[in-house]
């Protein structure tokens, strides 16, 4: 009965936000503010909120169960494994690992089968290699190990959501699709929701996304900045540093390519960026090398800045290829170079004014928070380039140093609690609401 009370009253308070001006302003904000205000009185949102409440423990308890699990870039499949049998005993349904190890759950809601749902993801993969020591440490409520908050507080946020769900009897219009995903982080270039959305079985049915990654409750990453990353390696005949001098230098033609990248001044808006970031090669300090690489990083908010970018750097390439056998003796062969892609994010933006994010600004503010919108590299940018509206937000809490061996995150009941209750409260909006 309650499900069926709280599907009534939500949908009422929600065919304000449907029939509103999608222009951003006061007038569009009001009737979100008025459905997340209209389900936050509700019993039902009330018990979910207790339940995240009452279970915070056995929430923390699960971040470190989890953490401690290594999930290396490319090396997810343990840490999945154990999620996967978390969801089965949370009762989730179709539950499944896929290809490229997404761990996949539904939550069946009241229309038809096959319907169009909503994802919540949270990614299974850390930064750091294989070997790293990942035993949590405590001081207080400040739990620290590498990848504690990005991202394993957010698969255990998905865990602690489909519980609270049930605690209440909530069942929303909208199926609501749980997605533990791997390759978020650096070489993954998003090979998870890359999977999930053009090649898995739930690829046309999406018709929102969030992403839990991080910790800020009131952040809203609606701009996607997207990303090209190239290994590009210099070849030539190499020989001795003494005898075969005059001779043409692949190190010769990286530096120039490195020089002439850094004499382009990028637009500050949309920000653009670019990055020489890693090299190597050669054989010894006293031979011309025949072989040296680098591996340059180009990001920008704007899909055409990066497309322009991406075309510079390549561009420069080629002349200094061509500068370098031009400027010294190919007697015993040429330079050359070999581009390999290995990082391609799309750009894109998920409007400020689309109903996801009205409904999730507004359960920010309900949660005392002050919304920020802002721009990152995501799981988000594959469905915000794919036109799905998507959202990563953060999962609640404080902490710090993210990416680093002494990251931390603090698990103070009153702020992660009351941060955690953020995404659930936008999540149900949004499986009630979306069209």
């Amino acid at each position: 009965m309650r499900g069926r009370t709280f599907r009534a009253a939500l949908r009422i308070a929600t065919v304000f936000a449907l029939v509103a001006p999608v222009a951003a302003g006061a007038q569009s904000r009001v009737p979100a503010d008025r459905t997340i205000a209209s389900l936050r009185a509700m019993p039902a949102w009330k018990q979910a909120a207790a339940t995240l409440d009452r279970d915070h423990d056995r929430f923390v308890e699960e971040i470190v169960e989890l953490t401690q699990i290594p999930a290396p870039p490319f090396g997810e499949a343990r840490r999945g494994a154990v999620v996967r049998e978390k969801f089965a005993a949370l009762g989730l349904s179709d539950i499944e690992t896929d290809a490229v190890g997404n761990v996949i759950a539904l939550r069946r809601g009241t229309g038809p089968a096959g319907g169009k749902l909503v994802v919540i993801s949270a990614h299974l993969d850390t930064v750091f290699p294989e070997g790293t020591d990942v035993t949590v440490k405590r001081e207080g409520t400040r739990l620290s190990a590498p990848g504690i908050g990005d991202d394993t507080r957010g698969v255990a946020a998905l865990l602690a959501y489909a519980r609270a769900l049930d605690a209440a009897k909530i069942r929303t219009k909208h199926d609501i699709l749980f997605l533990a995903s791997v390759g978020e982080e650096g070489p993954g270039d998003l090979r998870g929701v890359r999977h999930f959305f053009t090649k898995g079985s739930y690829k046309d049915r999406a018709s929102a996304f969030f992403s839990l990654d991080g910790l800020n409750p009131a952040r809203i990453v609606n701009g996607a900045v997207g990303s090209k990353r190239y290994r590009v390696t210099f070849k030539g005949p190499g020989g001795h540093s003494f005898g075969a001098f005059g001779l043409v230098n692949p190190m010769a033609a990286m530096a120039r390519t490195v020089t002439d990248l850094y004499e382009i001044v990028p637009p500050a808006h949309p920000k653009t960026t670019y990055a020489a970031a890693v090299t190597g090669g050669g054989t010894s300090v006293n031979s011309i090398p025949d072989s040296v690489f680098m591996e340059f990083d180009m990001r920008s908010e704007s899909p055409a800045e990066l497309d322009g970018l991406e075309k510079k750097l390549l561009a420069i390439i080629d002349k200094a290829v061509a500068g370098e056998n031009a400027a010294r003796s190919t007697r015993e062969g040429m330079v050359s170079a070999d581009k390999k892609k290995i990082g391609d994010r799309p750009a894109g933006t998920t409007p400020a004014d689309a109903q996801i994010a009205l409904l999730t600004a507004a359960a920010i503010k309900a949660q005392g928070f002050t919304p920020e919108f802002n721009a990152s590299s995501t799981d988000a940018n594959i469905p915000i380039s794919l036109g799905i509206p998507a959202l990563t937000i953060g999962s609640g809490g404080k902490g710090g140093r993210a990416h680093a061996p002494d990251e931390y995150i603090d698990v103070e009941k009153g702020e992660s609690v009351k941060g955690l209750a953020v995404g659930l409260l936008a999540l149900l909006a949004v499986a009630e609401a979306q069209r």
